[in-house]
């Protein structure tokens, strides 16, 4: 990956701090971008640098077409192009039943999912088209495929982003550009840190390899579709969930 230039959203904290920094480590230069907060942005543009990488940190929402063209436009003055693009900006979701959900409520996460999906990979595609190279990874969930109680509108939305990603993938394969999708099960995050610890113990006692999922898992399978040696692989699911989803 050495001079890759690589766009990682929602790079603050969890997964995509995580991505950040192994992307680094494997001689990419990395852009960092947050939503809000700077400070987690900066400590992880600090582990970068102290191992010799190089970074930078831009703020912009992966929803607002303007912020993220401005911010790819940073991208390439500091580094020249864009190579990889990973997708990781997570949007907020009404946790409810069906039956307890307006529609308001469902539809928002989708329209937020897709939205940011669309938006950033239109900012990075003239780039990819014009020196036909392109990695764009994008984070999905397990429970796209597997649905979960009250997870109707997070579930929903990121099945609606696999189909996105298919089409894709399949519209600028020809261009030297794939898609690939990544799925985590359940992962020790900020996110999930309120989930019951009994419960996170018997979610790991039931699966194949014996415990829950850290964000590094699921950044070292991001940098291999991020890589070269992915050359051949586009519009696949990935997941990675310690043997949670059999495909």
């Amino acid at each position: 990956m050495n001079g890759k230039v690589a766009i990682v959203t929602g790079a603050s904290r969890g997964i995509g701090a995580a991505t950040a920094k192994i992307l680094a480590e494997r001689g990419a230069k990395v852009v960092v971008n947050y939503a809000r907060n700077a400070g987690a942005a900066e400590a992880v543009l600090a582990s970068i640098r102290e191992k010799g990488g190089e970074a930078i940190a831009i703020q912009a929402d992966a929803r607002n077409r303007e912020q993220m063209n401005h911010l790819v436009e940073e991208a390439v003055k500091a580094f020249g192009t864009v190579d990889i693009l990973v997708h990781n900006a997570g949007m907020n979701f009404v946790k409810k039943s069906f039956e307890d959900m307006t529609w308001d409520e469902f539809i928002q996460k989708t329209n937020d999912e897709l939205q940011a999906a669309f938006v950033s990979t239109k900012a990075v595609l003239p780039y990819m088209k014009e020196q036909k190279y392109g990695r764009l990874v994008y984070v999905s969930s397990g429970l796209s495929n597997h649905p979960g109680p009250d997870f109707i509108s997070h579930g929903t939305s990121k099945g609606a982003l696999n189909s996105f990603v298919r089409y894709i993938a399949q519209e600028l394969g020809r261009q030297g550009i794939t898609a690939n999708i990544v799925s985590p099960g359940l992962v020790e995050t900020d996110a999930t840190a309120s989930i019951p610890e009994q419960f996170k113990q018997q979610q790991a006692a039931s699966l194949p390899l014996g415990r829950i999922g850290q964000p590094e898992d699921i950044a070292k399978a991001i940098a291999f579709y991020a890589s070269d040696d992915s050359a051949y692989l586009t519009g696949s699911y990935l997941p990675v969930s310690g043997g949670g989803e059999m495909r």
